[in-house]
C-alpha cells in the first residue's frame, strides 16, 4: 500500500509573497483548508512544507507555505506535485478507497477466473469506473457499483467482480 496521496500540483505564483495556484487533484478541494503540511515533489527532491494558509480561488487552491515569503522563493515549484501521508489523508466512509489501494488488484470473476489487474479508475457522472487491464485483449471497464463490484480484499490484493450478462460483450463493442 502507498503512503502517500497526491492533493494536488502547483499550477503558477499568485502575487508578489510566495503563494501559489494548486490544481486539486482531490475530491475535496475544501481540505486544503485543514492541512497542516504538504509534501513537494519536483522529481529531484521531496520537502516537507508547512501550510501557513489556504483558500479557494475558482476551482483552484491558493496556498501559502511558512517560511516561503516571496515570488522567487516559489517559482522554481511550478508543476511540482503536492502529497499528503496516509495519517494525513481524508477519512474514508465505508465502502470508499483510495486509488492508490485500488491499483494493481487482481480483478477475478467469482468463481476466481482471473479477468485482468486494475490499473485506473475513471471518474464518470453517474458512477466510477474501473480499469482492468486484460493480457492481449482490449481493456475492461467495468462499473463501480455493488451489482457488479462484489468484494474489494486491499489486504489479499484482489476485487471479485460479477458480469452482469452483456458486460464482456459490450467491452468488446459487439453490443447494440
Amino acid at each position: 500500500m502507498e503512503d502517500l496521496f497526491q492533493v494536488g500540483a502547483i499550477a503558477s505564483t499568485h502575487g508578489l509573497r510566495g503563494e501559489v495556484k494548486v490544481y486539486p487533484t482531490t475530491d475535496e478541494p475544501a481540505r486544503f483548508r485543514k492541512l497542516k503540511e504538504v509534501i513537494l515533489d519536483t522529481e529531484e527532491e521531496q520537502l516537507t512544507l508547512k501550510v501557513a494558509h489556504a483558500r479557494l480561488f475558482k476551482q483552484m487552491v491558493i496556498l501559502k507555505f511558512e517560511g516561503l515569503n516571496h515570488i522567487q522563493e516559489v517559482e522554481k515549484y511550478k508543476g511540482a506535485r503536492l502529497y499528503v501521508t496516509r495519517e494525513n489523508a481524508l477519512e474514508l466512509r465505508e465502502g470508499e478507497y483510495y486509488f492508490a489501494d485500488l491499483a494493481g488488484l487482481r480483478a477475478e470473476t467469482e468463481d476466481g477466473r482471473l479477468l485482468g489487474i486494475v490499473t485506473d479508475v475513471l471518474q464518470t457522472g453517474a458512477n466510477d469506473v474501473y480499469v482492468i487491464e486484460r493480457e492481449q485483449q482490449k481493456d475492461l471497464l467495468i462499473p463501480a457499483i455493488k451489482d457488479c463490484v462484489k468484494k474489494i480484499d486491499i489486504e489479499g490484493g484482489r476485487m471479485v467482480i460479477h458480469l452482469l450478462p452483456g458486460l464482456l460483450e459490450a467491452n468488446e463493442g459487439g453490443a447494440n
